[in-house]
């Protein structure tokens, strides 16, 4: 209608335009007429929405937060509106629940926090035995890429079965397919109803058992219970139960560890020698890398674990692992290692070995190996 008037005044002062000009000023005429029409904030929301249904409520402007269909896609506007309110300082941001209401869709976990690998039962086990030196053995095999293993005794086969395999999975290390979980719990081997417990777990898992000379191993058992109880009996008096006449008591404990050959038969009831693998705990000492190189085939592993990764401490009289770049020191074993052992008198020594020679025989014929305990 106020175009209409508008050219109705302008009509009789067209006889004295230029045909150019009356047609510059019908574009003019024809262009206001159409923004009156067609508001600007109209024309701008067409030509910003992505889709059809994405309008926004402009009609209550400050008063209403404009609202999104659905289907809307966000807009560069948006964007720059998202990035904003993030940088915001923390206690400007909405309550979550608002945050909930406004975002439907749930932001995943920063990778950092997500858990890699499964809590697997174990493939390998050290069985034993008590102050042979299994810690060491856990400690180096621990270097090797492919092995995780738990880092304190479950004790799951002796003490904790009645708490079920799951209990027993849920202390294990996370694992990729790739790697080996293993665990070290040194009493195992002398307890009678462990192999059959482990068989039923598993007929395929792989036994470790360090051994070393049974007198020295008696006398390093007894030095360590001695640290937690001062008052014990001299090591004589437990160890014999009439010295003089070379009566040894084979029920303490300490004594009873060393007899192998009785222990490995129990245990040859459910599994085969091959699964079997004995580490020398003498050359442990002299030798870290080749008694490592060994078990690192036993576990048909990689040989990752070399001469490279120890030097010997001589203050401890043990091997110790030569620190990792990503480490400031080197890394020995605990205190309890290395120990300098209680005197003991030589003549209760020779009749200690008397008492053993015969089981450190049958031992050696059953494993095919002379470890020289002499």
């Amino acid at each position: 209608m106020a175009c209409v008037l508008l050219f109705n005044r302008l009509l009789p002062f067209s006889h004295r335009l230029t045909r150019t000009s009356i047609g510059v000023l019908s574009l003019l005429l024809s262009y206001l007429c159409y923004c009156a029409l067609f508001p600007a904030g109209t024309v701008m929301q067409k030509s910003g929405d992505v889709t059809p249904g994405c309008r926004r409520d402009a009609a209550d402007g400050a008063k209403r937060r404009p609202e999104k269909a659905a289907s809307c896609a966000p807009t560069a506007a948006d964007a720059r509106a998202s990035g904003a309110h993030a940088s915001r300082p923390r206690s400007d941001r909405r309550p979550p629940s608002t945050a909930r209401a406004a975002r439907s869709d749930t932001p995943s976990p920063p990778v950092g926090s997500l858990k890699f690998g499964n809590k697997k039962l174990p493939n390998a086990i050290i069985v034993g035995v008590k102050k042979g030196g299994t810690r060491a053995v856990l400690e180096f095999i621990r270097i090797h890429p492919d092995v995780r293993a738990a880092g304190t005794e479950t004790h799951f086969f002796d003490r904790n079965y009645d708490r079920g395999l799951e209990w027993y999975r849920g202390l294990m290390p996370r694992t990729l397919e790739s790697q080996i979980t293993m665990e070290k719990t040194p009493s195992y081997f002398v307890t009678k109803e462990t192999p059959r417990r482990i068989s039923a777990m598993s007929r395929d898992t792989k036994l470790i058992v360090v051994v070393r000379d049974p007198v020295t191993r008696a006398i390093s058992d007894y030095t360590q219970t001695l640290t937690k109880s001062p008052d014990l009996p001299s090591f004589q008096e437990l160890a014999f139960r009439n010295q003089s006449a070379g009566a040894v008591d084979a029920s303490w404990n300490a004594i009873r560890i060393g007899l192998y050959a009785l222990h490995l038969e129990n245990w040859l009831h459910y599994f085969p020698l091959s699964q079997i693998h004995f580490v020398s705990g003498e050359r442990l000492i002299t030798d870290p890398a080749g008694e490592l190189a060994r078990v690192q085939d036993f576990l048909g592993l990689k040989r990752i674990v070399t001469d490279k990764h120890f030097y010997f401490n001589r203050t401890k009289g043990f091997p110790c692992l030569k620190k990792p770049e990503s480490s400031g020191s080197p890394r020995c074993l605990g205190k309890s290692k290395g120990r300098t052992h209680v005197q003991i008198d030589r003549d209760a020594i020779e009749q200690l070995r008397d008492f053993y020679r015969p089981y450190n025989v049958k031992f050696y014929e059953m494993v095919g190996h002379d470890f020289k305990w002499e």
